[in-house]
């Protein structure tokens, strides 16, 4: 069959394996499955925990540096390439293809956690201004600029490859100045095989906490059971959506969604600021903001070895291991959507804009949460009964039409998670067929839906394996930190390897410098055959 003639069956046969394994083991044996999850956390918390907090001020650095450098001027794809997306699709598929789904989840949640419930052994009285600012700071840091730069690197690394140096579309292509045309075989295979592993984890976890959060929404509006039956019907119904929406392809299904749901983003966020204590909301982000600034090395690089405080794995180790779950794959998908714009306005795109619009984000949610809970609003309260899942409808009790805002929001959740999904959906699916050099193929509708599927299935099994030993968020954070261990060290290797390419141009831009830049792989010329839009769909 031509499909499988097209599947990089290197990739996707032991990576099927491995995680139609974990999926059976998960049935089978949840409470195993979940003790397998814990010793593996725990490793890499007490192990590597540093290295994770060291990287993520590491890789902000080097994007700052490819954007204020010379090297900024640098065109992605060659000095003639042309964009594809207007700079509004460009900029709205960033933002929701992203961490979207998360700050959705988060927004309310996360701040009032860290305002009411800050590291003991920091001596922060809970309800304080010093709780406040910390709450904030650290919120600034887990949602902003150094997740965003871990996206931003592993994008124009990654683009740089494609477009300049001719690469096939392939995350291990980035890696070409260290392993030269070793990364066309086991190498490469290797490397792909790996960051597809740690993105089903990525996805399975914002699946997870998205599916919790809808069915908490739905429960208090519509009076709907929460429960496992409950999470598996939202997951069936999300998975169709963006199986469908991946299957149409990147100029329609993710297009669409991510114009709408940018737009709603945009009217939540000025209805609760309209609606909110301006005032306060404006105080709190300007303060935070400066504490943000002035304390960033201190927060980012936070681990309590003397205390012992469990609270940094819980909180920015989990964040660092989802946020590099998704490095590799997201910026695969960044680097797609970005042929045509110079680093600079790369890095401005994808790491300050959507930085700066989480700013504004947590500013207005959480300055607004802590408002009411000043004011004797029960929102942590309600935390601590139902979860943190319940923390945003809490929130929208006190505004008007709350029951619609409500619905809103939950249908905000559900564009999110689709629109990330789908995203991911097609980049994994591009990652285990062949590809030529220098361009992207779109994958073959059955292997979109396959790897949907998958991703899905394994988002299921983690929630329902937690059993009563941990919350439903805590399992999400456990499958992540699994996830992104070992694509940090890979996230090292690129940052290394994207520096070589583009402080060494001249020897790696084909694009730019097809006389002097000589990178070529073994039969790279070899017959693979293109795949159509409409064979991919019939496929």
């Amino acid at each position: 069959m031509r499909i499988f003639q097209n599947l990089r069956l290197s990739v996707f046969v032991p990576m099927s394996i491995i995680l139609l394994l974990s999926i059976v083991v998960g049935v089978v044996a949840p409470e195993a499955f979940y003790n397998v999850e814990n010793t593996i956390v725990q490793f890499a918390f007490e192990k590597f925990g540093w290295l994770f907090q060291l990287s993520s001020v590491l890789f902000l650095a080097i994007c700052i540096f490819l954007t204020v450098s010379k090297y900024g001027n640098i065109r992605i794809g060659g000095p003639e390439a042309k964009p594809d997306l207007s700079t509004w699709n460009w900029f709205a598929i960033t933002l929701t293809a992203g961490i979207a789904t998360g700050i959705l989840f988060w927004g309310i949640a996360e701040p009032i956690t860290h305002f009411m419930s800050p590291p003991e052994v920091l001596g922060l009285v809970p309800g304080s201004e010093a709780a406040a600012m910390f709450s904030m700071t650290q919120t600034f840091i887990h949602w902003t600029f150094s997740p965003y730069a871990i996206y931003g690197l592993a994008g124009v690394g990654i683009a740089f490859a494609i477009y300049n140096a001719k690469l096939p579309y392939q995350v291990s292509s980035v890696l070409y100045p260290v392993f030269g045309k070793k990364i066309k075989g086991s190498i490469g295979a290797i490397v792909d095989s790996l960051c597809l592993f740690a993105i089903v984890g990525g996805v399975a976890a914002v699946l997870g906490v998205g599916t919790m959060q809808i069915a908490t929404g739905l429960n208090i509006v519509t009076g709907i059971p929460n429960g496992k039956v409950t999470w598996i019907i939202i997951v069936s119904i999300i998975v169709a959506t963006y199986i469908f929406s991946s299957y149409t392809g990147l100029n329609k299904g993710i297009r669409w969604l991510s114009d709408k749901n940018t737009k709603i983003f945009i009217g939540i966020v000025i209805f609760v600021f309209i609606f909110g204590p301006m005032q306060f909301i404006l105080s709190l982000g300007t303060q935070s903001f400066g504490h943000y600034i002035q304390d960033f090395f201190v927060r980012s690089l936070y681990l309590s070895p003397i205390d012992g405080s469990e609270w940094p794995r819980w909180w920015p180790i989990y964040y660092w291991a989802i946020w590099l779950a998704y490095a590799p794959l997201m910026g695969m998908f960044l680097a797609r959507i970005s042929k045509g714009r110079t680093i600079k306005q790369f890095m401005t795109m994808n790491v300050g804009v959507p930085a700066m619009a989480g700013v504004i984000w947590f500013s207005i949610f959480g300055g607004s949460a802590i408002s009411l809970q000043l004011k004797g609003v029960g929102i942590w309260e309600s935390i601590q009964q139902n979860g943190m899942e319940v923390s945003v409808f809490s929130f929208l009790e006190h505004y008007p039409l709350s029951t619609i805002t409500s619905l809103i929001f939950i249908i905000t959740v559900y564009i999110s998670i689709v629109t990330m999904a789908d995203s991911m959906t097609s980049t994994v699916s591009s990652l285990t067929i062949k590809t030529l050099g220098g361009g992207v193929s779109e994958a073959p509708g059955r292997v979109k839906i396959y790897w949907g599927i998958i991703m899905s299935s394994m988002a299921i099994i983690n929630l329902l394996s937690a059993g009563g030993k941990i919350s439903g968020i805590d399992a999400t954070k456990q499958i992540a930190t699994i996830a992104g261990f070992p694509i940090l060290f890979f996230m090292l290797l690129l940052a290394y390897s994207t520096l070589k390419f583009i402080t060494q141009q001249e020897k790696y831009d084909v694009a730019t410098y097809p006389e002097t830049a000589k990178v070529s792989l073994e039969d790279e010329n070899e017959k693979v055959p293109e795949i159509t839009s409409k064979e991919s769909n019939e496929a």
